[in-house]
């Protein structure tokens, strides 16, 4: 990887000013804006939707947008999503009738394609699909709620992804989503990941560009690692 990819959730951020926060989180230094859809069905908590993305495409914001849909069924919420300018579409194996189709429908809609595994969720559905896949999303959390702690035994299941990813010699993204922070970025790097998604550590400091800076540093410090 040339580049390790910060994207910045967007559920930890100032809701009163979206628009603003997006635009700083960018100059400060991020490379992809991060969307956790969720519909109190799924996971038990309420987020946003296609509105919002379109609303920021609106005001300028060009950067990919990365849009985690914690939702059942996903096929719907896969339209809207693409139809208002999303980047990358991910979504969770057991919120689809048909994983394969709906993957499909992500790439016919003109999206990369992506899907999300829980903390106790099996790979094996990757013996399958991997040939589908633009990026893979690790949660390193339950999904559901921002602010939790890092479940560090995902680690070893970073490092499997990453070994699966070599193997099939593709093009696949590695993301981990949920807890990243100064304090364990760079350990998530060395396991294998590309893409780190930081809701409270960026928008909860007071300089995005001082904690970017700090991920990046202790990125470098990774990459020397390996």
């Amino acid at each position: 990887m040339d580049r390790y990819i910060i994207a910045p959730s967007i559920l930890a951020a100032d809701f009163s000013c979206l628009g603003a926060e997006v635009k700083s989180v960018l100059s400060a230094g991020a490379d992809v804006i991060h969307f956790d859809v969720m519909d109190n069905h799924y996971v038990p908590n309420l987020s946003i939707g296609p509105m919002v993305c379109e609303a920021l495409r609106k005001a300028g914001v060009t950067a990919p947008i990365d849009v985690h849909l914690m939702v059942r069924p996903v096929d719907e919420m896969i339209r809207m999503f693409a139809d208002v300018g999303a980047t990358y579409i991910s979504f969770h194996p057991e919120a689809s009738d048909h994983v394969d189709r709906s993957l499909q429908l992500i790439n016919e809609l003109g999206c990369k394609a992506g899907l999300v595994f829980n903390p106790g969720s099996s790979l094996e559905i990757l013996d399958w699909l991997l040939d589908r896949l633009d990026i893979i999303v690790l949660m390193s959390v339950n999904p559901g709620f921002s602010g939790q702690r890092f479940l560090t035994h995902i680690l070893n299941k970073i490092r499997l992804v990453r070994d699966l990813i070599n193997s099939s010699d593709r093009d696949i993204l590695l993301e981990v989503d949920g807890g990243i922070c100064l304090e364990n970025i760079a350990d998530v790097a060395a396991a294998g990941a590309d893409m780190f998604v930081a809701g409270s550590a960026i928008f909860g400091s007071q300089d995005y560009s001082e904690v970017i800076l700090q991920m990046r540093a202790a990125l470098e410090q990774a990459v020397r690692l390996k």
